[in-house]
């Protein structure tokens, strides 16, 4: 073997190796003394001397690289554990009735004729962990503040309904409605954690896995943006995420954990219940999950507290003094593990501890029932608060805990620790009286064989109950709740949406620049402008936001504490504690969780944000979407831009910023309102809407979703006597036909409004068409309105019949409708049905590809010249117009030459 000074130089940990060594004798009698310590007392002894020898340097602060994993040990020594300040027996008893409960409810929702199922082995193997939290930890919101905010596992709410049960927050009924929730409405529970299908009980919605985490972590964030810009006080707010081992295979799980590092998010506790298993199998059979999440953890900067074993093993591992039994359990793999979570003592004392005599004299004295209860430590009462203090007390960074459990504890061999654990829904009446013996609950054989299995309550007056009460008392109130403390807000007047209202005159302006116009005035009013919450992925100068970097500021808890390249602009680069804007990296599910962190924080903290969440389009709904799904659940507010809108609009970037199709996504999420504007006085009379239907009285749990273009256009002003209702519904003429005898309609939206103009021109001085042209600020909405209408008259005959909204603007006009823009037919054909007139759309379907506008227009024929024949044909079709007209069109305006487009303003960079 080469000598230390024969070998290359490495890096290891980030400190180099290859530092001179001024005193090579004194560097020898280490590596000798090293070297006696292996062949004399073994590689284990010797390990732990250096692992002692680590520690001193850091007590003496010597720099030493930091260990991404650590022993398969408790982090917190026995010797250092707090003193336990809850009364453990009862403690058991009430986690005892609330584990019989959370079993009973869903084995009683999959009885015959209702079989709904649920989840009942994660909240087994997760109690423990609830409730410690629930008897000392987690603050309720009757102090008038926020409270903690607590990420419940979605598959665990069983549990979390059935304490609630037992503190009389909810009713027999109302568990016997568990995923019930409109045929036993109002009993009916949803299956997890839906603060819209349940919004004064859930806060946060978590099931869609990955999003808990990545929510949490900027929940604790927007906790300290509020505090450092004064909006609210979230000093005593503490953010708990309880997650699961597999649950971490997610990259929303693991994909922010270093914003939580480089914040010092030390209000932010992680909980991974690691019970070993997915949904159908090992998370990691041959490996160690808990292990493999330390390294993670620990090499994003966070605090790693592991919680492996209980108390039961505290007098073996006093007794490893050569380190054999911290080596076996450093080298079981979790399959292994798992399977002596379902083996017999015997087995485990033969297989775990036969290998070495020095394993066996440990076991020697214990029977087997003794071994086969040597326990996991996330099911330790004491052992689980001492994590929990620690997370706490800690400072600086933000805290993991990694709690082995069993799933499916407590509820009997044919659940514990099974791959199919997940799967199973239903206790036979065997499996039930096994979990009553284990519970030690007064539930007779009778009551098990006689039909659906019983609840248990203790009583009312039971010390159980009482003790219940007192701790939430304690803790500020009950958890989990929802409270919406906020007021409505003094909206800005007329005044200031005039700019926007005005037009741009003779500079061209794109609907993005006509929006951070409005935004700038909105943010200087003296009620709600510093409710604003400006959000962007990387991207503020591409959306003309870098105007606001002087003034607003971008959110740094750290400030500025370098010299910006650019600080000599005006436009200069700006990082403030208590800046406005977040600027969260190239994360669009980042941002989308900030978004929905400061959307709901009306009900979290009770005072409003307004969130402006500005994204390219295509980079939206189709990537996030599971988050805006996520935000409807939340009941967040907010608006959100899609920027560089349109397939045609960026078509200079290519295929993947090609965005023809978030408005269809968009129209699939109730809680969104979407629009797509033409002009600026457009956006101005959406924001207003907006702002008062989110803000105002009586607000509304949606939130607002525009697309915007990176096209300039001359903005004109706002025409007189505008018909700002029909902006806000949707349609509006927008300029009638002036010149020609053939009546048509065209309704286009977004960037095609001019396209339309355009066309409209061309139809009456060539072709004798006399066209109305309309601007459909929102095809989406237009629809959802005819939908419930029709509704309505399906179910409501004896009444009036509804006509829907897009019905009566066209009804009496004449000619037929063609619809056109920069999304593809689907978009507005989904008006089609009630359009009175013939009817045709245009549109972008296909892919996207790099060219000039111009050529992408007329590749997907939507430009001018398209409408014109468009137009022609349904005309043609009406027998209004000759059908030979069709192609001269085609070969005046050389529609099948894609080259002959004028390329238009620009090639549409970003």
């Amino acid at each position: 073997m080469a000598s230390g000074s024969d070998r290359n130089p490495i890096i290891i940990g980030g400190l180099p190796s290859q530092v001179p060594d001024f005193d090579p004798e004194e560097t020898g009698e280490w590596l000798d003394s090293l070297d006696a310590a292996v062949d004399e007392r073994g590689r284990e002894r010797a390990r732990y001397l250096m692992l002692r020898l680590i520690e001193r340097a850091r007590e003496k602060r010597v720099a030493v690289p930091e260990m991404r994993s650590t022993d398969y040990v408790n982090t917190i020594a026995t010797k250092d554990e707090p003193f336990f300040p809850g009364n453990e027996e009862i403690e058991r008893r009430i986690l005892n009735a609330t584990r019989w409960n959370a079993a009973v409810m869903v084995s009683r929702a999959q009885r015959p004729g209702i079989g709904v199922g649920g989840h009942i082995a994660t909240f087994a193997s997760s109690a423990s962990l609830y409730d410690v939290g629930f008897n000392h930890f987690f603050r309720g919101k009757d102090a008038g503040d926020g409270g903690d905010q607590v990420f419940f596992q979605g598959h665990a709410s069983p549990g979390i309904y059935a304490r609630a049960f037992l503190l009389d927050r909810l009713t027999e009924p109302q568990l016997d409605g568990f995923r019930q929730e409109k045929s036993k409405h109002p009993e009916g529970l949803s299956s997890y954690p839906h603060p819209r299908s349940m919004p004064d009980f859930w806060e946060f919605p978590t099931v869609s896995m990955g999003l808990g985490p990545i929510s949490a972590i900027y929940q604790a964030r927007m906790n300290r943006y509020m505090e450092a810009r004064g909006i609210a006080d979230t000093s005593r707010s503490h953010v708990w995420a309880f997650l699961g081992d597999g649950e971490m295979d997610e990259p929303e799980s693991l994909g922010q954990l270093s914003i939580a590092a480089r914040e010092g998010l030390d209000n932010l506790t992680f909980v991974v219940n690691c019970n070993l298993q997915r949904l159908d199998g090992p998370v990691r059979g041959n490996g160690k999950i808990i292990q493999e999440l330390e390294s993670y953890f620990r090499g994003a900067g966070w605090n790693v507290i592991k919680l492996v074993w209980d108390r039961s093993w505290d007098p073996l591992l006093a007794q490893d003094r050569d380190g054999v039994l911290v080596n076996k359990l450093n080298t079981t793999p979790d399959g292994q593990f798992q399977t002596y979570a379902t083996e017999t003592g015997a087995y485990i004392r033969e297989h775990f501890f036969g290998g070495d005599h020095r394993l066996r004299r440990m076991v020697e004295d214990m029977t087997d029932e003794q071994i086969l209860h040597l326990g996991r430590g996330g099911h330790d009462h004491r052992k689980v608060y001492a994590a929990y203090k620690a997370a706490r007390e800690h400072k600086g960074q933000p805290t993991v805990i990694l709690a082995q459990t069993v799933k499916g504890w407590t509820l009997g061999p044919n659940f514990e620790g099974r791959n199919a654990t997940h799967q199973m829904k239903k206790l036979t009446v065997e499996d039930l009286k096994r979990f009553r013996d284990r519970l030690h609950l007064p539930i007779s054989d009778k009551d098990l064989e006689s039909g659906v299995p019983p609840y248990y309550h203790p009583g009312r007056d039971s010390e159980e109950i009482q003790y219940m009460h007192d701790r939430r008392r304690e803790l500020d109130g009950y958890v989990p709740t929802r409270v919406v403390r906020a007021k409505p807000l003094v909206l800005p007047g007329d005044k200031t949406y005039a700019t926007v209202k005005k037009g741009s005159g003779q500079q061209q302006v794109a609907t993005t620049m006509a929006f951070v116009r409005l935004l700038k005035d909105l943010m200087r009013d003296k009620e709600i402008g510093r409710r604003f919450v400006l959000i962007a992925p990387d991207e503020y100068r591409t959306f003309g936001m870098d105007s606001f970097f002087p003034s607003a500021k971008i959110y740094n808890p750290l400030g500025q504490t370098y010299e910006s390249v650019d600080r000599e602009l005006l436009l200069a680069y700006k990082e403030a504690p208590n800046g406005q804007m977040l600027h969260d990296g190239i994360s669009e599910a980042g941002c989308t969780a900030s978004l929905i962190a400061a959307g709901s924080a009306y009900a979290t903290h009770g005072e409003p944000l307004i969130p402006v969440y500005v994204f390219y389009s295509m980079f939206g709904f189709q990537r996030t979407g599971d988050q805006f799904w996520q935000m409807a659940d939340q009941l967040a507010r907010g608006f959100v831009l899609g920027a560089t809108a349109g397939r045609t609009t960026l078509t200079g970037e290519g295929l993947q910023h090609a965005d023809g199709h978030s408005q269809l996504l968009a129209s699939t999420n109730p809680a969104c309102v979407s629009y797509d504007p033409a002009f600026g006085f457009e956006i101005a009379h959406i924001v207003r809407d907006g702002l008062r239907r989110m803000y105002g009285e009586n607000a509304e749990d949606v939130f607002y979703y525009l697309t915007v273009y990176n096209e300039p256009i001359r903005q004109p002003a706002e025409p007189e006597n505008v018909d700002a209702e029909g902006i806000v519904k949707g349609l509006y003429r927008y300029r009638e036909g002036e010149a020609g005898s053939i009546p048509a309609q065209v309704l286009a939206s977004g960037v095609a409004l001019p396209w339309a103009l355009d066309a409209q021109r061309i139809l009456a001085e060539e072709w004798d068409v006399r066209a109305d042209v309309w601007s459909a600020t929102s095809w989406n909405e237009l629809r959802r309105e005819a939908v419930e209408a029709e509704k309505h008259n399906l179910l409501r005959p004896e009444e009036e019949q509804r006509v829907p909204y897009v019905t009566r603007k066209l009804q009496g006009t004449e000619g037929p409708v063609l619809a056109v823009s920069d999304w593809m037919r689907s978009v507005p054909d989904q008006i089609a049905r009630w359009v009175p007139n013939r009817y045709q759309s245009l549109g972008t379907d296909g892919f996207g590809f790099a060219d000039t506008r111009g050529a992408a227009r007329r590749y997907f024929h939507i430009d001018a010249e398209s409408i014109v024949l468009g137009v022609l044909t349904e005309l043609a079709g009406e027998g209004k117009v000759d059908r030979s007209a069709l192609k001269q069109a085609i070969d005046r305006y050389r529609l099948l030459d894609v080259s002959a487009a004028d390329p238009g303003s620009a090639g549409g960079d970003a």
